[in-house]
């Protein structure tokens, strides 16, 4: 379990770098060293953080949906090793209680 861990949080901080990445190239850093975003920007991130997913354009969505693929390989991996050893850990019980 530490390692799936360890690559969730590795793709998280990858997820992050690419985030503020994007900040940065919006925005104006200062001569103080403040990053200065535009308007335009944070009015539209305060819509999209009002907005429940269900009602988001298809392209927010598709956005969301993008971030998700990081992990999604990751979480299709453990999930079907998770369900794959509860079948096995089911079945032997089932043998054992049936005396086989």
């Amino acid at each position: 379990m530490n390692d799936l861990f360890e690559r969730l949080a590795a793709i998280e901080h990858e997820r992050w770098s690419d985030w503020q990445k994007y900040m940065h190239s919006l925005g104006t850093i200062h001569h103080i060293g403040n990053l200065l975003i535009p308007a335009q920007s944070v009015k539209q991130w305060e819509r999209q953080m009002a907005t429940p997913y269900a009602e988001l354009s298809d392209q927010e969505k598709e956005s969301d949906r993008d971030q998700v693929r990081r992990y999604w390989d990751l979480i299709q991996q453990y999930g079907f090793d998770a369900a794959r050893k509860t079948v096995r850990r089911l079945s032997h019980q089932n043998r054992v209680a049936n005396g086989r």
